[in-house]
């Protein structure tokens, strides 16, 4: 009998017992409750990850195929164009930050595996050195959105810590690897235009767009900084510890105790606490403040960490703040409120402070929705793009680099 024929004989059977029509419809509603009930705790156990797979000791398996896709994109020209293209479309900040947390992730598997370090060196180079001629030859504004060109930048001459934190950090993390002459120079010159910037303001932050900046930009100049201690023997420590008297007590939300994301250079918060900014502030900041990041880390994960049903998620936001949909968060999911952009970036702060247990739900979650595909050993995720499957690769690599920073060296 088809299934058709089976619902006519249900629906007859059950229409010559005298069951109506609405009491059929709420056995039927029922009888699917019942079987949701059964079935969906258990859900996640199809889509449930081996940790070792993805974060086992030196380079995981997934980790490795993730990693081929984007070492494909940098040799493959016409690849990387149609890729680059489509994010500069929605977010010309996404180009460059792709290249940002890709030359980190590399940085850090060379570090894993010192004996095939040279392979993880050459495209760290020619990202590093066409990213510096994009700065170079399109300008200032070449990576910011465009809202950048509404207002002039209140400190002059216009300079973005946004652009000059992530290049200081991608010029350290290669010379963390081995050292190049050629870029201890360029180092110097860009750490000392964003000390001179930071201190110039008022909270000792600076501006990422026109009066405007943004704690992740901040966090990521400091950590460049601690890099700069590392390979140079500069000390920074008097200024971080500066900061984090500011920080600690000006720029955090009062209600969740965790630092807002964005506000003017004289400290008017713009965006409160934001899941899309802070998971990746709690990483940066673990090198120049541990103790201090981990705790953010952990108010963060008690406001805007979910794990339902064994399936994990982040919130852009804490229930007691409301913030808009802005293309960082990506879509919202209505009802539990998930953001893809947050999430992708817990999965970055769980893993720098081993919280093993969200990490599993956030990666099961991410095989369930996140539509992984692999061809010939390279992974990649459709809902996804090169600047957030960068964050996952770096997430699944951190460590090393971060460990033999903080062994600070003196000449």
């Amino acid at each position: 009998m088809d299934l058709a024929a089976e619902r006519r004989t249900l629906g007859g059977l059950l229409e010559a017992r005298g069951v109506s029509r609405g009491r059929r419809w709420l056995l039927a509603g029922l009888s699917l409750a019942i079987a949701a009930g059964i079935w969906m705790p258990s859900t996640h156990r199809v889509f449930r990850p081996d940790l070792e797979g993805w974060l086992g000791g030196g380079i995981a398996p997934r980790a490795r195929a993730l990693a081929a896709r984007h070492l494909e994109l940098w040799t493959d020209p016409a690849l990387r164009e149609r890729e680059v293209a489509r994010m500069r479309v929605s977010n010309a900040e996404w180009d460059f930050m792709g290249r940002t947390f890709l030359v980190l992730a590399l940085a850090n598997m060379a570090l894993h595996e010192p004996s095939r370090a040279k392979e993880y060196l050459a495209p760290m180079d020619r990202i590093i050195d066409e990213t510096l001629a994009l700065e170079s030859s399109r300008g200032l504004y070449f990576f910011l959105m465009d809202y950048a060109r509404s207002a002039p930048f209140v400190r002059r001459p216009a300079r973005s810590l946004f652009v000059d934190g992530e290049i200081a950090l991608m010029l350290a993390s290669r010379r963390m690897v081995e050292e190049k002459d050629a870029y201890r120079a360029l180092l110097r010159e860009r750490a000392t235009v964003i000390l001179e910037s930071l201190e110039a303001g008022p909270f000792l932050c600076a501006e990422s767009y026109p009066d405007e900046c943004w704690m992740f930009c901040n966090a990521a100049a400091l950590a460049a900084l601690k890099l700069q201690d590392s390979l140079d023997g500069t000390d920074h420590g008097t200024f971080f510890r500066k900061w984090l008297d500011l920080a600690g007590s000006r720029l955090v939300d009062p209600r969740t105790g965790i630092l807002v994301s964005s506000f003017s250079l004289d400290g008017g918060v713009r965006d409160g606490p934001e899941g899309s900014t802070i998971w990746t502030v709690c990483h940066f900041l673990s090198l120049v403040a541990p103790a201090f990041a981990e705790d953010q880390y952990r108010r963060a994960r008690k406001e805007l960490g979910r794990d339902v049903l064994g399936f994990g998620y982040a919130l852009e936001w804490p229930r007691s703040w409301t913030g808009p949909m802005d293309v960082d968060s990506g879509p919202i999911v209505p009802l539990v409120g998930a953001s893809a952009g947050s999430s992708g970036q817990a999965l970055l702060g769980a893993a720098t402070f081993g919280d093993r247990e969200y990490l599993s739900a956030l990666l099961t979650t991410l095989g369930f929705a996140a539509m992984p595909v692999e061809s010939r050993g390279a992974l990649r995720f459709c809902a996804s793009n090169q600047v957030g499957d960068a964050v996952m690769l770096y997430a699944l690599v951190q460590g090393p680099l971060w460990r033999k920073a903080a062994e600070v060296r003196r000449p």
